[in-house]
This record gives structure tokens, sequence and C-alpha cells, in this order.
């Protein structure tokens, strides 16, 4: 049984925070924002809006896309590192929002890789016909635990949701082949200590090497080559780590998706995210080879070589 996305649905905040908003608030500057990431602002949850509500959004969305009631579903998986708390799970929480009263439900912790990890889990029971419907859900709340008086993080990182409803779809189309991966004794270089604390060059030369080996290494094991790709969503962190890998696959600027100049980076919820935009901007067609690459915080990875379609 193959496993593909059957609908998408996003939510972002209504607040948006700009450089020139954050260059009165630290020790920074639009330009020097701009060049080093690419991100010219971001949006920013209230007080009111916690990563739950962010995910019913998105998930809401996605069920009305892919035409699938919330009582289809059986399970739901949410990627976050910004839970409302410890536990009850957000996906606890959604499923008991949505009234998805046959679904199991759990959350995953990857980072930003953790959309990826959600699809790849939600595959495998479907391959298997353990379950036909799993709604997979990347959020993140990055605003609270950004400390917002460190200049390197601060201008980085916003809030969203993306979410998946992913199920069987035909023979050739779905996810051809994937790649995830870890490596725990980089964590140190990326962690929660109350705020996000992070080494920034070291993350830099890590996601620089990885996004691109990643890309390349599921296109080998789907038996494709760099020319079948017709566009690559990765990870929207840094405009220049996501050039590393759209010039690994020698592709042209067309074809990456580049949506971190609005939205900053949303760890889990960056790249559903940014499928919801490329499909609306009519990017994405049927049939298209699309390769998705994110990294994050672990140090954790995961790609994805998917045919567009159901």
């Amino acid at each position: 049984m193959n496993a593909g996305v059957l609908g998408l649905g996003r939510a972002l905040p209504e607040k948006i925070l700009t450089n020139s908003d954050l260059e009165k608030m630290v020790d920074t500057s639009d330009e020097w924002i701009r060049t080093r990431t690419g991100i010219r602002e971001r949006r920013i949850a209230d007080d009111q809006t916690d990563t739950s509500d962010l995910a019913y959004q998105s998930a809401v969305e996605a069920l009305k896309n892919a035409n699938i009631t919330a009582e289809e579903v059986d399970l739901i998986l949410v990627a976050t590192v910004t839970p409302d708390q410890p536990f009850p799970s957000v996906a606890c929480m959604l499923q008991e929002r949505l009234g998805a009263k046959k679904a199991a439900a759990m959350d995953l912790s990857a980072a930003c890789a953790g959309f990826m990890y959600g699809m790849i889990t939600a595959q495998q029971f479907i391959k298997t016909n353990a379950y036909k419907y799993v709604l997979v859900v990347g959020v993140e709340k990055l605003s609270k635990i950004t400390d917002w008086d460190d200049r390197n993080t601060a201008v980085l990182f916003g809030d969203g949701a993306g979410a998946a409803v992913m199920g069987p779809v035909s023979e050739g189309r779905g996810i051809l082949s994937f790649e995830l991966g870890a490596d725990g004794s980089g964590g140190k270089h990326l962690y929660q200590d109350e705020n996000i604390v992070m080494n920034g060059r070291e993350v830099f030369k890590f996601a620089v090497r990885q996004m691109g080996e990643s890309c390349i290494n599921v296109l080998e094991k789907a038996g494709l080559s760099k020319e079948d790709v017709d566009f690559l969503i990765p990870h929207q962190a840094n405009i220049r780590i996501m050039e590393a890998a759209r010039q690994r696959l020698d592709l042209p600027v067309e074809k990456m998706s580049m949506t971190v100049e609005k939205y900053g980076n949303t760890s889990a919820s960056s790249i559903p995210i940014a499928m919801v935009e490329e499909l609306e901007a009519g990017k994405i067609k049927d049939d298209d080879l699309i390769v998705m690459v994110g990294f994050g915080g672990g140090l954790t990875w995961g790609a994805i070589a998917l045919r567009w379609g159901r």
C-alpha cells in the first residue's frame, strides 16, 4: 500500500514581527538579519494562543482539504518541542477537540526534523494496512522559549502549524524513499535550557553537509537522479543552508520553496507550511517528484522523495 498526502492545512498567527521591530529590541539590523538568514519577518502567537490551538486550526483545514472526517482518522501524530504542557500530549488534546474518537494519539520530539519523522511513522502504519488515515501535524510556539535578549537566536524563530492527512494513494505515487537519522553527540550544539541555546557555527556546518547528503541519498534509494527532481522543499531555517541543498541538486532557484523570508524558522511546521504555500501558488502538480529535507536539534535529520498526487 503506497502512502501519500491526501490533504494539507496550515495555521499562522496574525501578529507579524518584522526585522525593524527587532532592531528596537536587540542590537541587530534588518540588513544583518536578511544577509545571514534571508528572514524579513516572522509570525508570533499571542498569549491566548497555544501550540494546541495552532495544531487544531491546521488540522481542521487539512481534514477538509482531504475530504476526510475526524471520525475516520486512525492515528494522530504531532511533531513539536513546544507542547502546551509536558502531558497530556498535544496529540491527545487535538484528538478530543477534533472529535477523532477512534484515533490513537502521540507526540513526537525530533525538533525541526519532526515532520519528516511523523510522515515516515505514518507511512509505516499505512503500508502495513494497520491504519488507513493518519493525521500528521508539525506545530511550534517557539516564541515562548526564545530568548528575546539574544540577538543570535531572537531573529530566527517564528510560530505556526502545518498538517497533512496521509493515507493510501495510487501506485507510483506517495513516498518513494526516505532517510531518517540522528547524531546525539551534536545535542550540545542546539538545546533548550529554559530558552533556546544554539552554537550557530556548528549547526550551520552540520546542516549544510547533512541536507545535501540526505537529498542525494533518498534519490539513490528511489532509483532516481537529480534530473528527476521537480521541486525541493527544505526546512526553512536559513537561506544559506537551503541554497547549499539546492546547489547540491543542481536545481534552478524557482524549483526551491523559500518561505523563510515571511515566516522565519518555524521548526517542525516549516515544511508543511511551505507545501501549502507552493500548492496554492501552483508550483506543485500531480506526478511531480518532490524532495523534502529537514534537520534539527538532537541532532536529527530526515528526507523524503515523494511523488505528488492521490
